[in-house]
């Protein structure tokens, strides 16, 4: 589809935008602008991110490996995607300017409800095999509904409570959590076993599967906690991540026969990629692990620095790395590309980068010590790495789209040739 394309270069925009976003706000520590307000920024980086990159190119996927090819070329789609990219690129106006107010509320609230439109059509169009890729797909288009009960809950919250209230933040914590564990993860974890043919062993499939679905309604209690006081969520939670780890050594038991021959199939930078991806899935399980104990999770959410750092953990290197890799996969990014390459490692170093110096801070701020040395001036520069990155990767993604669209014109043109010289001979 040409419009593929097209929808691809929209969310990498958005990424693009959402990662200049975050930028700027790293910029203001050292340097404050009088015209920008720092939590604004804050809102347009955090919507832009989830809902024009991860929900936006989720879409493209779902569509391009679940969708039968007589159904995806229904007009339908390709409406809902400008429809929902138009949501998009309102929000990224409207937030910087007034942050939670009436246009970006607007904005937002048609992204939900168009992200239902895509929910039913996907269900509706989506082949029955049973497939262990298409039940965690049905499994995190219901996790994506169930998340929006936490966005419906907030007028009434601000208008009986208020926005200190408990209530008031565990809607937000609902919605985030069940956006990030729930649809996110397992959507990403669909599209990543579809590229296994469904090879994949059933018995431990089931394992992992309903494991999974446990765990993430369990952990929800983690966020709670935050707001309710009560210890036996802090025993629902440890029970949820353990039953968490078991999932993965399912899921890694699962893979270990297939991982050989689905490595050897693979370019060099697709492997990387796929390797940091899965190396994030499995710190980010090792960090939910921490949070057993209970020093360690009380500052979880208090020191802001593990905060950030646990959401780009997954949001760049799970998500954007296993996205990153099916795409490259499937040659919708030329892995052969030397800018693609060199954007690739530009991104990869500036989120290793602000990894480590995020946690690091963290760290210094739990024992009491002082910032790091140059720990701003060190963050900004990695973060330029991030946004170079993406530049290069859609500027090897634009090259493409120019070469191919150069081949058919060569081919188009060998052929108008033949025909000439055909009629020349007769």
């Amino acid at each position: 589809m040409n419009s593929q394309k097209a929808w691809i270069l929209s969310c990498f925009f958005n990424f693009l935008i959402a990662c200049v976003f975050g930028l700027l706000m790293r910029f203001m520590y050292l340097f404050p602008i009088d015209f920008l307000n720092y939590s604004y920024l804050l809102h347009a980086h955090s919507h832009v991110a989830m809902l024009g990159w991860v929900y936006m190119i989720v879409y493209v996927l779902v569509v391009h490996f679940f969708i039968p090819k007589e159904k995806r070329k229904k007009p339908i789609y390709n409406r809902l995607f400008w429809l929902t990219e138009f949501s998009v690129i309102g929000m990224m106006i409207a937030f910087p300017i007034q942050g939670y107010a009436l246009f970006s509320i607007i904005f937002s609230t048609m992204h939900i409800l168009l992200s239902y439109v895509f929910c039913r059509l996907v269900w509706k169009h989506c082949s029955k095999d049973k497939s262990p890729s298409q039940r965690l797909l049905l499994v995190s288009i219901l996790f994506m509904i169930l998340s929006t009960c936490g966005v419906w809950c907030l007028g009434p919250a601000v208008s009986t409570l208020g926005k200190q209230s408990a209530f008031y933040q565990i809607a937000i914590q609902f919605f985030l959590h069940f956006q990030f564990n729930g649809w996110f993860i397992f959507a990403i974890l669909a599209l990543f076993l579809k590229q296994f043919q469904n090879k994949i062993d059933e018995v431990k499939f089931k394992k992992f599967y309903f494991l999974m679905i446990i765990s993430t309604l369990l952990t929800l209690t983690f966020p709670i906690r935050w707001f309710v006081e009560n210890v036996i969520l802090s025993y629902i939670n440890i029970f949820g991540v353990l039953i968490q780890l078991l999932a993965f050594v399912y899921f890694f038991r699962m893979l270990k026969p297939q991982i050989n021959h689905f490595k050897s199939s693979l370019h060099q930078t697709t492997k990387i990629v796929y390797g940091l991806a899965l190396c994030s899935l499995f710190l980010k399980v090792g960090i939910q692990l921490l949070t057993i104990f209970p020093n360690l999770a009380e500052v979880s959410h208090q020191i802001r620095n593990f905060v950030i750092g646990f959401i780009h953990l997954t949001t760049l290197g799970i998500i954007s790395g296993f996205l990153f890799g099916i795409l490259l996969q499937n040659k919708m990014l030329s892995a052969d590309s030397k800018t693609l390459k060199i954007g690739m490692k530009c991104f990869i170093l500036g989120y290793i980068s602000t990894e480590i110096l995020l946690f690091l801070q963290g760290w210094f701020l739990f024992f009491g010590e002082e910032s790091i040395p140059g720990y701003f001036q060190s963050i900004l520069i990695f973060s330029i790495l991030l946004v170079l990155g993406l530049i290069l990767i859609m500027l090897s993604r634009i090259n493409l789209k120019f070469h191919n669209l150069e081949k058919k014109l060569k081919i188009k043109k060998s052929q108008r040739n033949d025909i000439f010289i055909e009629k020349e001979i007769v």
